[in-house]
């Protein structure tokens, strides 16, 4: 394609040389760049692009996009944008002749429930015979096909060549998680959504390398609907309102608490599922979600939200939402015990108190909670989540989670600050794999050990490597070795 068929529209500063050249590719990474190649200068908060012109060039770079001004050889060519992150966007959606325009996309963004919303928005539209796209943090999905995700949100280069991927396969619908990072470095700029959904907005991702505080981060959140044709808006939340009042899309709303459009009433939980009476504008009648607890009503109004305004019917609402399951999400374990074991996600005070809440709810026996917090993040999150644990479950095994380049020691005993103030029985065990081992060896009949954190994670990432660590195979591995 033709540079200069790329950066139409684009607001540009400056150009220097021949913008009537073929271009072959686009990279934002010296290394990956082709002959024929547009490299994209992204000056990032560690690395910066710029730096690697010389690089990109030896590779084969034939045009360059830039914000800084740069010195280079005669016969390439230099577009200056203003923001080279919204450029890249631009030039990467022109490259894929605007995928996304092509088939219903739907964004999802918030603090919590984005995955599991996009999974049920999945399912229920496989349910009207749609295919599927799925894009977000477990992974990126075409159908059943299984893509690798590096990121919740990724990169726009990269976005646009999956969404064009996806057309080529045929996919006429599309739900994706929309995180706070991808909205604020413009990695979904120039996409076309039919559908944002805004769940809510609590303490995370705050810190040094993401939002400044809770302002900063709502912001980024809030931008997803200039950019979408009608949203969808959890009312209950505080956030949830203020977006009613500042929305440049048609707004519908969902909620149990307050008056909303989309509502859910006589509410019975179960310890495998969670079932209530759905009020819409385009259906009513009972629903059973396969996933327990309240949050799952909040989630499932969500993507109910989405799915009416797609004109799917009821029973395939009802039938998607029957068959929903989420890795990672108040996954239970399949083992041969008399107790239970349940892996989730949950990594912040509010996700961790909805989990242990949900749970203690059909606990027979003792909860234990075992989780740690994650390294070079939010500190302020430690104790708070030590408090919860230390209120809601009967023993608490305080571990590390992701420690990064901090020490694992410290961040343990950070969480053990806030548990100190309640009355929870509590140890602490550095180790992940002993933790859990030590909840395994002291489980007694009608246990419900919540292993909290990883989720649908198979990692666990040290200040100088990274390890393999699934759960699932680390509690079949513990319990093979305790019954040797």
């Amino acid at each position: 394609m033709l540079l200069s068929k790329l950066i139409e529209g684009l607001d540009t500063e400056e150009i220097k040389g021949n913008k009537d050249i073929d271009i072959y590719d686009i990279a934002y990474d010296s290394r990956k760049v082709k002959n024929g190649s547009l490299f994209v200068c992204i000056e990032g908060t560690i690395v910066d692009g710029h730096n690697f012109i010389p690089s990109a060039l030896e590779n084969g770079a034939k045009a360059l996009l830039v914000q800084k001004d740069v010195e280079v050889p005669e016969g390439i060519t230099v577009v200056k944008a203003k923001n080279t992150r919204y450029a890249l966007a631009h030039v990467s959606d022109a490259f894929y002749n605007h995928p996304s325009g092509k088939f219903n996309l739907i964004g999802v963004t918030g603090t919590k429930g984005k995955t599991t919303i996009t999974y049920m928005i999945k399912s229920i539209l496989e349910q009207e015979n749609h295919k599927v796209g799925l894009i977000g943090t477990v992974a990126n999905m075409i159908g059943d096909q299984v893509l690798y995700a590096e990121r919740t949100t990724p990169e726009s280069y990269d976005l646009q060549s999956l969404f064009a991927e996806m057309l080529e396969k045929n996919v006429d619908s599309v739900v994706m998680e929309v995180s706070s990072q991808g909205l604020a470095l413009n990695r979904v700029s120039c996409c076309e959504f039919q559908v944002g959904i805004f769940t809510n907005l609590t303490e995370d991702h705050i810190g040094p390398r993401e939002h400044k505080d809770k302002e900063d981060y709502f912001r980024a959140k809030a931008k997803l609907y200039s950019m979408c044709k009608k949203g969808i808006v959890n009312i209950d939340s505080e956030y949830g309102r203020r977006i009613l009042d500042m929305a440049k899309c048609e707004l519908l709303t969902y909620g149990i608490e307050n008056d909303a459009d989309i509502t859910a009433s006589d509410i019975v939980k179960h310890s495998d599922r969670v079932e209530f009476n759905l009020k819409s504008p385009w259906m009513n009648g009972r629903v059973k979600v396969n996933i327990p607890g309240k949050f799952s009503v909040y989630n499932a109004l969500a993507a109910i939200g989405a799915c009416g305004l797609m004109n799917v019917s009821f029973d395939n609402v009802k039938a998607g939402l029957e068959r929903v399951s989420v890795p990672g999400r108040v996954e239970t374990v399949k083992i041969d015990k008399d107790y239970t074991v349940i892996i989730d996600y949950a990594h912040t005070p509010d996700s961790l108190e909805n989990v242990l809440t949900t749970v203690k709810d059909f606990t027979k026996g003792r909860l234990i909670s075992v989780f740690g917090c994650g390294g070079d993040r939010d500190r302020a999150k430690r104790p708070a989540m030590g408090k919860i644990s230390g209120r809601i479950a009967d023993f608490t095994i305080i571990t590390s989670d992701n420690p990064r380049t901090e020490e694992p020691l410290a961040i343990v005993r950070d969480i053990e600050e806030g548990i100190k103030e309640t009355e929870g029985k509590y140890t602490t065990i550095v180790d992940r794999r002993e933790a859990i081992k030590y909840a395994l060896s002291n489980a007694q009949p009608g246990d419900v050990i919540v292993l909290a954190g990883k989720g649908h994670e198979t990692y666990q990432t040290f200040k100088d490597k990274t390890i393999h660590f699934d759960e699932r195979e680390v509690v079949r591995e513990i319990l093979k070795e305790l019954e040797e």
